[in-house]
This record gives structure tokens, sequence and C-alpha cells, in this order.
């Protein structure tokens, strides 16, 4: 699955499951201040994520991402 996949992939799941208007989602939208996505959301995220990519975001390094293309970096780099 390439980035552009993912996005809109990640995307839906921000809408589906987080009630986040789709309009707001953008690669550069800060996922906490923007899409107001909370501590408890992230987690449920990143489960999201694993399930569909079958890789695991460190909470380490979950933590610095704050956009979704951190997200996107992040998937990336594992």
């Amino acid at each position: 699955m390439d980035n552009e996949e993912l996005y809109v992939q990640i995307r839906g799941i921000l809408v589906d499951q987080f009630d986040v208007e789709a309009a707001a989602v953008s690669m550069d939208a800060n996922l906490y201040e923007e899409l107001e996505i909370d501590s408890i959301d992230a987690v449920d995220l990143l489960v999201q994520l694993k399930a569909l990519t079958g890789k695991k975001i460190p909470p380490d390094v979950f933590r610095d991402v704050r956009t979704i293309r951190d997200v996107l970096d992040a998937l990336a780099a594992l």
C-alpha cells in the first residue's frame, strides 16, 4: 500500500471512527488541535493502523506524531 492509499484509509478511519469532518482532514492537519483526537483516540488509532498495515508504531514514536503526514512517515520508517 503506497502513501496515497494509506492516507485515504487513515482519512476514512478518522471520519468513520472518530467523527472527524472529511473536509478537515489533510496531510498536515494536526491530529490533536485541528482534528480533536485525544489520547484515548490516539490509542484506538494505533490499533486501527496495526489492523490496516500489520505494523505497530511504538508508543514512544507515536508520541512525536502530530500530523497525518507524521503518521505516514512513522509507518514508512518501520
